[in-house]
């Protein structure tokens, strides 16, 4: 039985939990011995801010339009990989749509990558602040603007090194999860998103079915039940419904492309010598990147050279689908009839075989790769870096990320056409869904049923 004003839904979002890890993850496996375990596919593009866009909107690429883990802005010819606002969501998020059917409903997006001043009643994410000196403060954005500064006090200072990088462990999740209770303690959220990384590390960096990737399931495991235990805790263990979906799988690889250097070798990529080495020049090339796990799109000065430099990849090693055109709005990433200057995916879109994955490598010598290939910058990288979860300890004791593409082994993005439901939704009760396979659009309208909000797909 529930309370009268509805139940309390938790909703863990996990990259990189496949059905055959529950063996190794013996809460997640009783919730679905409880429950269920559907097959749920993440959707197109696999990688992490568009499933959370699907998983938080309901919603494909095309209508909600984040299609990588950086955008690109057309008119300014400005990239930010990692952009952190909750508007740059173009349809609208599940707590925003509970909120309006009730408004007395208290709502939590906890480590969402895309929910900086989301209207949440509770909101955390990393934000560190950047001092006049140079130096950087550790701190997190919340909502309230004050509950950061209290969570520091109960749990310490956010680990942001073990979130991601060389270190990135179960500490970053250990007190993302352990926050979410404290900051939960005073008015328990009716609604809770919860991101929770900690599969993605092992994973990538020696492979998904690697002994590191089989401890991190066990590690993770253990950490979800103490989250369940102290929040069933506050709200009632019988009121308390979870789910937890699965936001990708992860693939073993054994390759990486450069779509950049191929554009460079082709004339089409331009760079800029700098005193810290080449730096990608958006303005002056008439092609370039932005690569993104097994998936990349390209963004052309001229709509007319779609065809030419399609041809330069299809047929490479490494390379799936080359798609343009009508292409792309039949693969769900741009809306029909929507003009090149309102759509954020590149004129083509490269799609990796499922054994390969994309650099952002533009430069062909690597003693004229940039300062910040060898540090941990998301933020100034033209894409994804999987490197920065390793260390080159060939120049120790100084911190420096690796250049070679062979030391990652784990990769993510492209669809596999003979499974696309490559991952899981668990729920722990057996009547929350009748369905034999989910997409992950369908959650939200799963989680807009156990509130009882009318027009609920």
């Amino acid at each position: 039985m529930t309370t009268p004003h509805g139940p309390h839904v938790l909703l863990l979002s996990i990259p990189g939990l496949r059905a055959e890890d529950l063996p190794r993850m013996p809460v997640l496996a009783g919730l679905a011995a409880a429950g269920r375990a559907v097959p749920l596919a993440p959707g197109f593009p696999a990688v992490t801010c568009p499933v959370q866009a699907a998983l938080t909107t309901g919603t494909g690429p095309a209508a909600h339009g984040v299609v990588a883990n950086g955008l690109f802005d057309r008119g300014s010819e400005h990239l930010e990989m990692w952009i952190s606002p909750d508007s740059v969501h173009r349809a609208p998020r599940l707590w925003d749509r509970l909120k309006a059917a009730r408004p007395q409903a208290r709502t939590a997006a906890w480590f969402l990558l895309q929910s900086k001043h989301a209207t949440a009643d509770l909101v955390c994410l990393p934000a560190p602040r950047h001092n006049a000196d140079g130096t950087e403060t550790m701190w997190c954005h919340t909502n309230p603007e004050s509950l950061y500064a209290g969570l520091r006090e109960t749990l310490g200072e956010f680990p942001l090194h073990k979130f991601w990088g060389p270190a990135a462990g179960i500490e970053s999740s250990r007190w993302i999860a352990r926050s979410f209770v404290e900051a939960s303690r005073p008015a328990p959220p009716d609604l809770a998103f919860v991101y929770l990384p900690h599969l993605d590390y092992a994973a990538q960096r020696t492979g998904p079915d690697s002994p590191q990737a089989h401890a991190a399931c066990g590690e993770l495991d253990a950490e979800i039940g103490t989250l369940l235990d102290d929040f069933g805790a506050l709200v009632g263990r019988d009121d308390l419904v979870v789910l937890v979906a699965g936001e990708y799988r992860i693939r073993p690889v054994s390759h990486a492309v450069h779509p950049n250097r191929i554009l460079r070798e082709a004339g089409l990529l331009a760079v800029r010598e700098t005193s810290d080495g080449e730096i990608l020049d958006l303005t002056g090339s008439r092609a370039w990147t932005l690569a993104d796990h097994q998936i990349g799109h390209v963004f052309l000065r001229d709509p007319a050279d779609a065809v030419s430099v399609a041809d330069l990849f299809r047929g490479r090693a490494g390379v799936g689908r080359v798609l343009r055109g009508e292409e792309l709005v039949t693969a769900g990433l741009v809306a029909p009839g929507q003009p090149r200057s309102m759509n954020r995916c590149g004129d083509l879109f490269i799609e990796s075989t499922l054994d390969s994955w994309q650099t952002y490598f533009s430069w062909l010598d690597e003693a004229r790769a940039p300062t910040f290939a060898r540090t941990i910058d998301i933020h100034r990288k033209p894409g994804y870096d999987p490197l920065e979860l390793h260390l080159d300890r060939t120049r120790l004791p100084q911190i420096a990320i690796p250049l070679d593409p062979a030391l990652v082994k784990g990769s993510h993005g492209a669809v596999d056409p003979a499974n696309p439901h490559e991952t899981i939704l668990i729920a722990s009760r057996p009547d929350i869904t009748a369905a034999e396979s989910l997409a992950m659009t369908d959650v939200a309208g799963i989680v807009e049923r156990l509130f009882g909000v009318a027009g609920a797909k």
